[in-house]
């Protein structure tokens, strides 16, 4: 399982020499594409580049140690972004291997199986690129020189851009192996199973953000049905994957890696110390924690939520009341007092033991033997099948406005029986306690992936950004007694009697330790669902390049 990272790192460090020293717009280069073993040996790069472990703090979500300037809004143009730069290098890397790959002499059908590879990953930074930026430079060539009109190229269509990743998918799906097919050395490698779940998640956040941002081009329920589509293939046609049974907590550390466990869809795969490793164990420890807006969208035992359940207490006097009578998985997602943790047992309010007190302190995919600085070595989940199955429910209620018990018993209450919350979402469950269906598959999906950087690009497809980032934000339940920390040390920084904090009325409990002000965050609707644009790449372009709508040009506008 972990032998193809190593194996990676030493190709990669073989290779790597002659793929920097030759320029990637040199097609005829003489040194190198001269076999199999040279294609595969240029795919290596795409995988070492994938983001590794990261805790997404643009959202309500998740807490950081300062405030995030995306969340709060606190940003301006900057000079350069890697947010630009670095999908586009990662696409250079993929176009390179393309326009090299299909002259190297080998038969067509192992040409295609690793050109499939670059395919892959260029839809997959496309995307990303479409997400933070609407309509960016669609280049689809390596260039041979530096007086290329396309270096200078303008923006291209949102939905230009995103047919010409599902036209590389459909590449990706035609010529990858099977997942099973992939030999247990190149565990990590895409399959058709990554291809089908890329289509899926691209489906999904098109159809959705056309539908409630009304952007140009093309139908909202085409892409919808992109999703329905591949997510069908998955879970009725091909049933390559089913949900991990041995523990929601263990599917994110080592117990849950490899291809034994068929939630995997396409991971990126770390190795033991001192090949390819990761801080994320040191990172839950010291950066993040997760709010309290996030939290209450746990449900209760009666499948109800926090406004309307009768089996919550009715105020939460100490911290653990939070996990009374709950989903499952909050326990599974965050510490209990005491539980023991990453400097001995887990103490709220505790600014000596952890940097990130005043939340609720995450140990989902957290290993106590690996906390310490860049020794993890667990792999991480980027698609899993729990994504495939929630995914699909949402997509059937984009399109239709509506979504049949049975479809519901194949995704969401599957997830929901899998971690022993055996209530199920119904429509006569919803109809008899005036709840609204929609709400809650997107509150199945908020809770399953707590910490899996998918909250912040749902709820910018939803568009509810603009409702759900400037409010205050709040963490912990203070009780006298449960923490050092005094009464006194705690005035004008939890709420009040009836929620009340500065004047204003933020919750509806006292106690609740508030982590920022409202005034302190903003989120303009008109502006701040893109990203701006680095005005050294619009400067670059010749000015072909035109900045997101309501974003000056100069770092400092």
């Amino acid at each position: 399982m972990k032998k193809i990272f190593i194996l990676l790192a030493g190709i990669f460090l073989m290779t790597g020499c002659t793929l920097d020293r030759e320029p990637e717009t040199d097609l005829a280069d003489s040194n190198f594409w001269k076999s199999e073993t040279d294609l595969r040996g240029a795919c290596n790069k795409l995988y070492i580049d994938l983001p590794g472990f990261s805790h997404d703090q643009r959202s309500e979500e998740l807490e950081g140690k300062s405030q995030n300037g995306v969340s709060s809004g606190n940003r301006s143009v900057p000079g350069t972004a890697s947010d630009w730069s670095d999908p586009y290098e990662k696409i250079a890397v993929c176009n390179n291997i393309i326009a090299k790959g299909k002259n190297v002499p080998v038969e067509q059908t192992i040409k295609d199986r690793w050109l499939a590879e670059a395919f892959f990953f260029r839809a997959y930074h496309y995307f990303d690129l479409v997400k933070k930026y609407g309509d960016v430079p669609l280049i689809l060539k390596a260039f041979d020189t530096t007086s290329d009109p396309d270096i200078k190229r303008g923006r291209d269509p949102r939905e230009t851009v995103i047919q010409q990743c599902y036209e590389d998918l459909d590449f990706a799906l035609q010529h990858l192996p099977e997942i099973d097919d992939i030999p247990e050395g190149d565990w990590g490698r895409v399959s058709q199973s990554a291809a089908l779940g890329m289509i899926v998640r691209i489906g999904l956040y098109e159809g959705t953000h056309k539908k409630y941002h009304q952007t140009p081009g093309g139908d909202y329920k085409a892409h919808l049905q992109k999703a329905i589509d591949a997510a069908e293939e998955m879970i009725y046609i091909r049933k390559d994957h089913e949900l991990y049974q041995n523990g929601f907590e263990k599917l994110f550390l080592h117990d849950g890696e490899g291809r034994q466990n068929k939630e995997n869809i396409f991971v990126k795969v770390y190795g033991p110390l001192g090949t390819i490793n990761h801080n994320n164990s040191r990172e839950l420890e010291s950066t993040v924690s997760m709010t309290r807006n996030m939290l209450d969208n746990f449900l209760y035992t009666d499948g109800l939520p926090r406004e309307k359940s009768q089996v919550r207490p009715l105020t939460d006097i100490s911290i653990d009341d939070i996990f009374i009578n709950r989903d499952p998985r909050l326990a599974m997602t965050i510490y209990h007092v005491n539980e023991k943790a990453y400097k001995g047992p887990y103490k709220p309010f505790e600014t000596n033991s952890q940097n990130h007190p005043f939340g609720y302190a995450i140990k989902k995919g957290f290993i106590l033997e690996e906390d310490q600085s860049n020794s993890g070595s667990n792999d991480k989940m980027i698609i899993r099948y729990a994504e495939i199955l929630i995914s699909y429910a949402e997509a059937l209620y984009e399109r239709d406005g509506s979504i049949s018990n049975p479809k519901l018993d194949d995704t969401v209450n599957l997830l929901r029986q899998r971690v022993g919350f055996n209530v199920d979402l119904t429509n006569e469950f919803v109809l008899a306690h005036q709840l609204n269906m929609l709400d809650e598959i997107r509150r199945e999906r908020m809770v399953e992936f707590i910490d899996e950087n998918l909250h912040y690009d749902d709820i910018i497809r939803w568009k509810t950004a603009e409702k759900v980032l400037p409010v205050t934000i709040l963490g912990l339940v203070y009780k006298p007694g449960e923490s050092t920390k005094t009464e006194a040390e705690m005035v004008g920084k939890i709420t009040e009697a009836n929620g009340m904090f500065k004047g204003e009325k933020v919750y509806d409990q006292s106690n609740i330790y508030v982590l920022e002000e409202a005034e302190s965050r903003s989120f303009d609707p008109e502006r701040d669902y893109l990203y701006p644009i680095p005005s050294e790449e619009i400067a670059l372009s010749g000015n072909n390049i035109k900045q997101n709508p309501k974003w000056g040009n100069a770092k400092n506008d």
